[in-house]
């Protein structure tokens, strides 16, 4: 028997696998520009369509227009010809072309009530939602429900949604008949998550993220794992059955490497029986599928579908200055590498708060390579046919390398430079020393987590500064970076280590990331919000520990309100608080914006976004009242998959 797997579709849940009893009158299935009741399932799949937020998956949604001002008439329309409220109201309600719609939102007396009525398949949940930033008042948002709960077969299983933390506080004052489900309900009951899009072949291969510290998984191979890993060598697609953050450090590689990511409940039990077998496997926004083929077919799958090749910049070796950040902008790529580049490029944006520094050039990475003989190790390395074909084999080498690496000397003139750039500009401070390649931050090639950053303060002699800096320049050869760089054919001759130089966070707060756009709905009429995570302290938002988890929330800073959306909760603050206050959020809402409409102007814009989306890391320092956002490194967002 040929064994595929697919997971449900609209059609046939619409038309087959929903809930709950139908009227007993005829059933239409032709669609309508809208309906006044949705009386059976086939009606409802007329109207229906997949929600252009997927932001919660699995879904698909009807949108829902009361029309004041004609006695309160429901309409539920054509969502699939009509996905926003606007253009139906145009089309058959006789708004005006010209006439502005945003108010329909805000306005206490508004002709328009809009919302969707929403189905989750994963938990089996009907709810009504409203935007995120419409101001509807709880009588507003009771007249709605009631009217659509009387006009559908399913009314008796409604529920309210809550889009926004504003509104989950407006619902606590919604009567006590209408029932309310929170965003971390619905989530929790949804078994697939996508995370980065796209298809691929490979071998499927069930381990445990713990598996990965002994074994190696190559290109072709596609991981089942138990959990997310904190790092995973480069394969063919991922898929975990623990639930992820998008801004995790796995799928930051995968948007990278442009292969698919998705989480799965029982994934190793549903994608069992496809242990060692080739696969063709597809991730999409609301549904996923996997189905055999044969080796002959994977082979001519890859001979089509292979990674792109990446160009880095060549490095320029004549610069030697110890260059301070506020001198650098993204010209500086090929001296002091990307992460330096774009540290540079913030220090040039009045109203974003970033720390003072200084970048150590390519220039001393190379001498260092020379003087001690590891470029000819290097060269000799990548001759060596053993070292190409066995990664185990390449792995060792690699370590071998960085050992020897770190303890080799370092030339006596740019050791007392490096002294002195530090006691004249930062006496007594602990530094934090940060990669920065030539291949790395780049828009194309994020590079995020290959490399390495250490500590080091001067007279400290369990941290000394050159062992810092030897640290940071042997992790350009990390196995892991080295796979990263070979999967994308760069050359890697032409990737050398430049370092960022600041001083470490000693104060600091909460941490977190953010993507200065709506990765779940980018497109040019998607609601414009920024995705944020946020964690307690210094605790990985990226990386986390089993069982942590950090604040996720979409922040739409530019609507009215500045509402935001959580999905999950910090589990280090006590329940029903968030990590950030709303003024700390505003604070980082700004600087985002600043960040976002800066880097507009320095990266071609790419299709179905507004703008390049960037990737932020930001800090909250100092405690109390005392508190503040600082960004620590920008980069363009590697987007999303194939």
């Amino acid at each position: 028997m040929t064994l595929a797997l697919r997971s449900a579709s609209l059609a046939t849940l619409a038309l087959a696998a929903l809930l709950g009893a139908c009227d007993d009158g005829p059933c239409e299935t032709q669609t309508l520009p809208s309906r006044h009741t949705l009386g059976c399932r086939a009606e409802l799949a007329a109207q229906a369509a997949r929600p252009l937020d997927s932001s919660l998956p699995g879904a698909f949604t009807v949108k829902t227009i009361i029309d004041q001002a004609h006695e309160d008439e429901v309409h539920f329309q054509d969502t699939t010809t009509y996905p926003l409220h606007r253009a139906f109201a145009v089309a058959h309600l006789g708004w005006p072309e010209g006439a502005p719609f945003v108010d329909q939102y805000y306005l206490p007396q508004r002709r328009f009530l809009l919302g969707a009525i929403t189905y989750y398949e994963g938990p089996g949940v009907w709810t009504y939602e409203i935007a995120p930033y419409d101001s509807a008042s709880a009588e507003m948002i009771a007249k709605s429900f009631r009217l659509l709960r009387g006009a559908a077969w399913f009314g008796g299983r409604l529920q309210f949604h809550p889009t926004s933390e504003e509104m989950r506080a407006r619902a606590q004052d919604l009567p006590g008949d209408i029932p309310v489900i929170t965003t971390e309900e619905i989530y929790d009951g949804i078994d697939y998550q996508p995370l980065n899009l796209g298809e691929t072949v490979g071998q499927v291969r069930v381990l445990s993220a713990a598996d990965l510290a002994t074994e190696y998984v190559g290109p072709r191979e596609i991981a089942v794992l138990d959990r997310v890993p904190n790092d995973i060598s480069v394969v063919a697609a991922i898929v975990t059955e623990e639930f992820q953050t998008p801004l995790s450090h796995v799928n930051v590689l995968s948007q990278q490497r442009r292969t698919p990511n998705m989480a799965l409940r029982d994934a190793r039990g549903r994608l069992g029986g496809f242990v060692g077998r080739w696969v063709r496997l597809r991730v999409s926004a609301f549904d996923w599928s996997a189905e055999p083929v044969t080796a002959e077919e994977a082979d001519a799958w890859w001979q089509t579908h292979g990674p792109p090749a990446v160009q880095i910049p060549p490095p320029d070796l004549s610069r030697t200055l110890l260059a301070d950040v506020d001198s650098l902008g993204l010209a500086d790529v090929r001296a002091y590498g990307g992460k330096a580049a774009h540290f540079g490029e913030l220090r040039h944006i009045p109203g974003v708060l970033v720390r003072d520094g200084f970048a150590i050039p390519v220039y001393y990475y190379q001498q260092f390579m020379q003087e001690n003989g590891f470029d000819a190790e290097i060269d000799a390395l990548l001759a060596d046919p053993r070292f190409q074909d066995d990664g185990v084999y390449r792995n060792a080498a690699l370590a071998a390398l960085r050992a020897r690496m770190r303890i080799a000397p370092v030339d006596p003139g740019f050791e007392q430079m490096l002294v002195a750039k530090l006691i004249a500009e930062f006496p007594g401070r602990r530094m934090r020393f940060r990669s920065s390649t030539n291949a790395e931050d780049l828009n194309g090639f994020s590079g995020a987590g290959l490399y390495d950053s250490e500590s080091g303060e001067l007279d400290d002699p369990l941290a000394p500064v050159l062992d810092a800096v030897r640290k940071v320049w042997s992790s350009l050869w990390r196995f892991r970076a080295f796979e990263e760089r070979a999967y994308v054919r760069i050359d890697h001759h032409q990737a050398m280590m430049a370092i960022l130089v600041i001083p470490t966070y000693v104060d600091e707060t909460a941490n977190g990331v953010a993507i200065t756009a709506n990765l779940f709905d980018p497109g040019p009429g998607g609601e414009d919000a920024f995705y944020v995570n946020a964690q307690l302290g210094e605790a990985s938002v990226v990386a986390p520990d089993p069982g942590v988890r950090s604040d996720q929330f979409l922040y739409f800073f530019f609507h009215n309100g500045q509402p935001a959306t959580y999905f999950t909760r910090s589990s280090l603050v006590p329940a029903g608080t968030t990590v950030l206050t709303r003024r700390e959020l505003f604070e980082l809402g700004t600087q985002l914006d600043l960040v976002r409409r800066h880097f507009a102007s320095l990266y071609p814009r790419p299709d179905g976004y507004a703008q390049l989306p960037m990737d932020v890391e930001w800090k909250r320092v100092g405690s109390g009242r005392q508190t503040r956002i600082e960004i620590k490194q920008a980069r363009p967002h590697p987007g999303r998959g194939r």
